[in-house]
């Protein structure tokens, strides 16, 4: 499906992918981000829009010489992994539920730390920028350490996939955790000061902004990416034990060759070359979709999930969507929806079944088939999985 230009009037226009009508909020919110004197030629709306604080979820944004912490938002880094295992599904028969309760007892989740740090975090490269991070976290290095390799809550997860191959995948969705947030936290306020200092008029205040050359946007950028650095090798800690896990249940612990794999973020921001210029491109819920990346858009833990390919679409900022997108908020979801609901939703996938993740309930989901056929020309689908074990945050 072919994007349409919003019927709005701003300095930008709004290139949306969704086939629905924005709501007056979201409405609202694409004029405030278009109407900045900083943004780049025009925004992109993915088909999951919807939402978000600052900037709507689903939002690729780029521009010239400033940077909007709050739409990156405060999960820096958050996104996928999947990884292509050489097992056929039938070796999961009578296994899922220990392979869940392992995964379980592996992983953290919520906010819950590891107890014990591997050798592995220990060793990662990036511990020794943690002092040039912003002195609003500098106590929070110990912690930092413990939750690398942990989950986190929301819509974070960790899934058993079958492809329509019978082939097993292992996915999981997850960001830079506390220190992400905090860092993002401390830097929208620092953003927000410097806007009322200045006396800069904004629709918004959470689209206070820092402009390049000036040191505030120098620290900004430095921690945003340590903390996307942090959210990736977050991805790889996990999918190493989860994939032993795996290993253990279905080749008797011997260590297995991945067929495939890709680690996207989606929360995130970049230096990139759009329409022959250099720009910051803001994929605010969005994963990157040049010619021939690999990508992951998950739907609700109910349904199906596609590995993709990009296509290149200028128009886009070469992106696509990062999911299904919510239909409605969680607080919603829990008032409209029942356990059983749940239970009848997610029949099939060996998962904990009760009223905390009521929130999560593919219900409150957008149809991931509708969000696929709307972008057919940002990518193509390289697999198709529908989970058979899910752990939620």
């Amino acid at each position: 499906m072919p994007y349409e230009k919003l019927e709005i009037s701003t300095p930008k226009p709004v290139l949306s992918w969704a086939n629905h009508a924005l709501g007056d909020k979201e409405t609202k919110m694409a004029t405030n981000v278009a109407s900045l004197p900083f943004v780049f030629k025009h925004v992109a709306l993915m088909p999951d829009v919807h939402l978000g604080k600052g900037a709507l979820v689903g939002s690729v944004i780029a521009t010239k010489e400033a940077i909007i912490p709050a739409a990156v938002g405060v999960d820096i880094g958050c996104g996928m992994m999947a990884v292509k295992m050489p097992f056929n599904a039938n070796k999961l028969e009578g296994k899922l539920k220990q392979i869940r309760l392992d995964i379980e007892a592996a992983i953290p989740v919520g906010f819950a730390e590891n107890k014990e740090v591997e050798k592995s975090v220990t060793n990662w490269q990036r511990w020794g920028d943690f002092k040039e991070l912003h002195q609003g976290v500098q106590r929070q290095d110990n912690k930092a350490l413990k939750q690398l390799g942990s989950l986190g809550g929301g819509n974070h997860f960790i899934e058993v996939c079958v492809d329509t191959e019978n082939s097993v995948w292992l996915m999981l969705h997850s960001g830079s955790r506390g220190i992400g947030n905090l860092l993002a936290q401390h830097h929208i306020d620092t953003a927000k000061d410097l806007a009322k200092l200045a006396e800069i008029s904004l629709a918004d205040k959470d689209l206070a902004y820092f402009v390049a050359g000036t040191p505030e946007f120098a620290a900004y950028w430095h921690d945003l990416q340590w903390a996307q650095d942090y959210a990736s090798f977050n991805r790889d800690i996990m999918m190493n034990r989860f994939k032993k896990i795996v290993e253990k249940h279905l080749a008797g612990g011997k260590v297995t060759k991945p067929l495939l794999q890709v680690n996207c973020h989606h929360n995130y921001a970049e230096k990139e070359v759009h329409f022959g210029e250099d720009v910051y491109v803001t994929r605010k819920g969005a994963v990157r979709a040049q010619v021939d990346d690999l990508g992951i858009i998950p739907g609700s833990m109910g349904t199906k999930s596609f590995i993709v390919k990009g296509k290149g679409n200028v128009e886009s900022y070469c992106s696509c969507s990062h999911g299904a997108g919510r239909l409605m908020s969680r607080t919603k979801a829990k008032n409209v929806f029942t356990l059983d609901d749940f239970v009848r939703q997610t029949d099939g996938v060996e998962c904990r079944k009760n009223e905390e993740f009521l929130d999560e309930i593919p219900g409150a989901y957008k149809p991931i088939e509708e969000v696929m056929s709307q972008q057919s020309d940002l990518v193509e689908v390289v697999a198709t999985l529908k989970q058979v074990v899910c752990v939620k945050g």
